[in-house]
């Protein structure tokens, strides 16, 4: 029976080795959603600044929720509030999606010469470029509203990249659960909903009384929210401890949730 290796450097060497296979894909899952839509790839704009509406109207005029009680702007709700759905929103999509990667791919597991480990990286890729979208919107509504950005804007990839990692390994294991555990989509459908309300999205961390409050950093979303969100508006340098302890832990659970989809691949096509 065939070996696949499960090594760190064989983690980034077969993406590597596919980048070509790896493009495609994800171009051709950008453009397929969009297929035969009137407005095409116009509706990645659309779709950020429609949800980013919604929530800014029920917040702050249904709820008349504030980010800051000293500072009655909406703006300052809407940009705060985007920033954190950018971060949610790229978990979510490959949360999501990953249970069904290789389930519904069926003809690809039967095929040896493909290489099942980039299909999480492909769906990773196209959530990317939605999150770069909206981030361009981001930064082109703070220009226009604000004024120009912070120098800070620039240490995002240093906290994006762990947190990629982190959902790259989580995207692998789950894409492996998925064949032989079919509630796993079930389960993370409702913990996406879970983790929407229960992420500093809608609200500060302050506001969760102070004896609580460090259960709220259970979350994984929770530090990196904060610290994209210090980067892009508040104009804070990241906490640099924190974000080393991101890069480890990142690289960990990229590297281990690699390691079990190659343990376990080879049981893909007894399942399917």
């Amino acid at each position: 029976m065939r070996t696949y290796p499960a090594t760190p450097v064989e983690m980034i060497a077969g993406l590597w080795r596919h980048k070509e296979l790896i493009y495609v894909s994800a171009k051709r899952e950008v453009l397929g959603r969009y297929r035969g839509s009137l407005l095409g790839l116009l509706w990645s704009f659309f779709n950020p600044l429609f949800m980013l509406a919604v929530y800014t109207f029920v917040f702050s005029e249904v709820f008349k929720a504030r980010w800051n009680a000293a500072n009655d702007s909406k703006v300052e709700f809407a940009l705060v509030l985007f920033a954190g759905l950018l971060v949610f929103n790229l978990f979510a999509e490959c949360f999501n999606r990953a249970p069904g990667l290789v389930l519904g791919n069926p003809n690809y597991v039967k095929k040896v010469v493909f290489p099942l480990e980039i299909l999480p990286f492909v769906v990773l890729l196209s959530a990317l470029y939605h999150a770069a979208i909206s981030l361009g919107v981001w930064l082109a509504a703070y220009v226009l509203l604000i004024g120009m950005p912070h120098a800070t804007v620039f240490y995002l990839p240093l906290i994006v990249i762990p947190f990629l990692m982190f959902v790259m390994g989580l995207s692998w294991a789950l894409a492996s659960l998925g064949v032989f555990l079919r509630d796993v989509s079930q389960i993370t459908s409702v913990l996406t909903s879970v983790l929407l309300f229960l992420s500093p999205i809608f609200f500060p961390v302050t506001a969760i009384p102070e004896g609580y409050r460090h259960l709220l950093y259970f979350n994984p979303l929770t530090g990196v929210i904060e610290q994209v969100r210090a980067v892009l508006y508040w104009g804070a340098a990241p906490d640099f401890q924190l974000v080393t302890i991101y890069w480890i832990v990142g690289i960990c659970i990229a590297w281990i949730g690699f390691a079990w989809f190659q343990k376990t691949r080879k049981g893909f096509a007894d399942v399917l």
